[in-house]
């Protein structure tokens, strides 16, 4: 920071920018502007970036942010500052610089680290009497006393009228930092050269391009591996990293709801719009339940499931699957399809964690951390009740245990997922893709260039279902889960899960609905 600011001690509110990376619908932005000089600012904290969850294809996402930030705050009349290290040293040098009347933030649901963190900024705010004006960012509700009334409030918070960007008064002579690089921060190597680019622009044309042209088949198709990859939004890592805010998204989507009503359409759109904005209701239900519960990210919900697994997990499965190495086509072919692009739909999502949990019976919590890596949208909120929810840890979900080889069958018929992903297997024939230890050619490939199965796929899932029931029938499993579901259980689901019975309970209907992937 330029010297001659350190005894000016301008008055200034901070707008602190951290999951939320755009100027479109930020209220903290909107409500501090209104009460005169705004510095934003963003803290590169070294230490997250160093956390098991964090990887270098996150970083080189949020860079491309902020560099889009940086402009769309310059035209407003302020551009970003970056500013580099510990939130609480960061906030204390900029409090000797300036005359800081306020901070200005949305409220965050992240790991346990955020979460701490947030805890030091508050109790620092607190003995400098400076306020922090903290704003929910989506339909989550910090100090939730009860789920009844939630689904509602939701829809009352994204029919709130959108706030546009203020202009800022330009604060000259500031050094406003630069964008480390992943090698600034000591990022192992991460490689995904299909990852969507970051930014809000991107965000912003993902969903356009969405609701008007690629959207229309978006409930046939969100299941299948390719299809999905284009008929789904693809604005999951712009939510998580908040280029686009979900009042902005939600209240998109029923414009483009009401403009197909008024041109009479009577297609699919109908239908795609419908579970589109279901998911949206979803989205913030499973971050409410982080909210509520921090302990998910480190605890199974149902304790009655403490020392199920073993908690140090076996390394060649893990190493298998997280590479893409266990011999079961589809598996592989899905976790190498996320380390090259960073996404994957939702029902390949789940497979993959079901099979780590049941098949090869790994704890949650290092395939969880793996997945969060590999996710370019991870979100705390969804992606930790989501990893129980296909663990079976929850104790309030029904149990669903994949069958690896069916699942790509039916969801990859043709194969060209499945080839594209694991050429080892071009000899193989179509009818025993998924099963190739069934093929004439299997001698010639499994052991060698593909590995054979790294366990039986049916007799794991059998003795994993018993495992599984067998805790399920314990004393006290249903009053324990009935407290867990009093707290975390949907009131309304917002969203007709395809395949749905009308008479399953609230729960169940939670099963459709799995990581983010949208």
């Amino acid at each position: 920071m330029d010297a001659s600011f350190r005894h000016q001690k301008r008055d200034i509110a901070l707008v602190w920018f951290k999951r939320d990376l755009r100027v479109w619908d930020h209220q903290p932005l909107t409500a501090a502007a209104s009460q005169g000089a705004v510095l934003p600012i963003y803290i590169v904290e070294p230490d997250f970036w160093t956390l098991p969850d964090a990887a270098a294809r996150h970083w080189r996402f949020v860079a491309e942010c902020l560099t889009d930030l940086q402009t769309a705050l310059a035209n407003l009349g302020q551009p970003l500052m970056i500013c580099k290290g510990e939130a609480v040293t960061v906030l204390q040098t900029l409090a000797r610089s300036f005359n800081v009347t306020a901070l200005f933030s949305h409220e965050e649901t992240g790991n346990g680290w955020t979460y701490a963190r947030d805890q030091r900024v508050r109790a620092w705010c607190r003995e400098q009497g400076i306020a922090w004006h903290e704003v929910a960012q989506h339909g989550v509700k910090r100090r939730l006393p009860s789920r009844d009334g939630w689904a509602r409030a939701w829809d009352q918070k994204m029919a709130e009228r959108l706030c546009k960007p203020p202009a800022l008064t330009p604060l000259t002579a500031l050094d406003l930092g630069a964008i480390p690089t992943e090698k600034d921060l000591s990022l192992s190597p991460d490689p995904c050269p299909e990852r969507q680019s970051g930014g809000r622009s991107q965000g912003w044309n993902a969903l356009q391009s969405f609701l008007t042209e690629r959207g229309e088949n978006y409930r046939s198709d969100m299941s299948n591996p390719l299809k999905g990859a284009t008929s789904c939004s693809r604005i999951s890592p712009y939510l998580a990293w908040g280029c686009l805010s979900m009042r902005e998204v939600s209240q998109a989507a029923e414009h483009r709801r009401q403009t197909l009503r008024k041109e009479g359409s009577k297609g699919r759109w109908n239908g795609a719009l419908s579970s589109f904005t279901g998911r949206l209701h979803w989205h913030c239900h499973f971050i409410q339940k982080l909210e509520d519960d921090p302990s998910l990210e480190f605890e199974n919900l149902h304790r009655a499931y403490d020392g199920l697994r073993p908690k140090t997990p076996d390394q060649t499965r893990l190493t298998a699957w997280a590479t893409g190495q266990t011999g079961l086509p589809f598996v592989d072919a899905c976790m190498r399809s996320l380390i090259a692009t960073g996404w994957l739909n939702f029902r390949m999502r789940a497979m993959l964690m079901a099979v780590a949990s049941y098949h090869l019976w790994l704890d949650w919590r290092a395939t969880g951390e793996h997945l969060a890596r590999s996710f370019t949208d991870y979100e705390p909120g969804i992606h930790w009740p989501q990893v129980q929810m296909q663990s079976g840890t929850t104790g309030i979900n029904t149990i669903r245990i994949y069958n690896p080889v069916k699942q790509g069958y039916d969801q990859d018929p043709t194969g060209e997922f499945t080839r594209r992903w694991v050429p080892e297997l071009a000899e193989v024939e179509d009818k025993f893709l998924q099963e190739p230890w069934k093929s004439d050619a299997a001698g010639k490939i499994l052991g060698t260039r593909y590995p054979l199965p790294i366990v039986d796929h049916l007799s794991a899932a059998k003795e994993a279902r018993e495992k599984i029931w067998a805790v399920r029938g314990g004393a006290d499993f249903k009053t324990k889960a009935k407290l867990i579901s009093d707290k975390h259980g949907s009131r309304r689901a917002g969203i007709k899960m395809r395949g749905q019975r009308a008479k399953k309970t609230q729960d169940d209907r939670q099963l459709g609905f799995s990581f983010d992937g949208s």
